[in-house]
């Protein structure tokens, strides 16, 4: 497998989200990556794809609610959410996709 091919498998898809928006003007872009990703892959990740210099990279779990499917109970799955703060004069526009 591909160094790049690891990336995108590190790097699911961005977040857009109010909470995203209101990060991104921090210089920040929010991303759901693969739950086992830890800090440096992410880190590396971001800036072999995109081009850009990484300042901090913070993540969050989100655990997946209980819903119901068909009558059943049933649970979504967890998320992982990692918050990329970019050097100053570093941007990514998650808008028009990867």
């Amino acid at each position: 497998m591909s160094a790049k091919a690891e990336h995108y498998d590190v790097i699911r898809k961005p977040i857009i989200t109010e909470k995203a928006t209101m990060a991104s003007e921090a210089n920040a872009v929010v991303f759901e990556v693969a739950i086992d990703a830890n800090k440096p892959q992410i880190k590396e990740a971001v800036e072999t794809l995109f081009g850009v210099k990484v300042k901090a990279v913070n993540t969050t779990i989100t655990k997946g609610k209980t819903k119901r499917f068909r009558g059943q109970p049933g649970k979504r799955k967890d998320i992982k959410k990692a918050y990329v703060t970019l050097e100053d004069g570093n941007t990514i526009d998650v808008s028009t996709g990867l």
